[in-house]
């Protein structure tokens, strides 16, 4: 009992990597994404 493995920081490591994981799917979406929603917005501000 005296040697029982710590795991406090076990949840922040997870919460670490879930948040990586988010960042780099949103990262990857942005940059499929972007200039498709780029033109759009071009063709709105030209349309005014």
């Amino acid at each position: 009992m005296l040697f029982l493995p710590r795991e406090e920081g076990q949840g922040l490591v997870e919460y670490a990597l879930i948040l990586v994981l988010v960042s780099v799917v949103v990262i990857i979406i942005l940059l499929i994404l972007g200039p498709t929603i780029g033109n759009v917005f071009s063709d709105i501000v030209r349309r005014l």
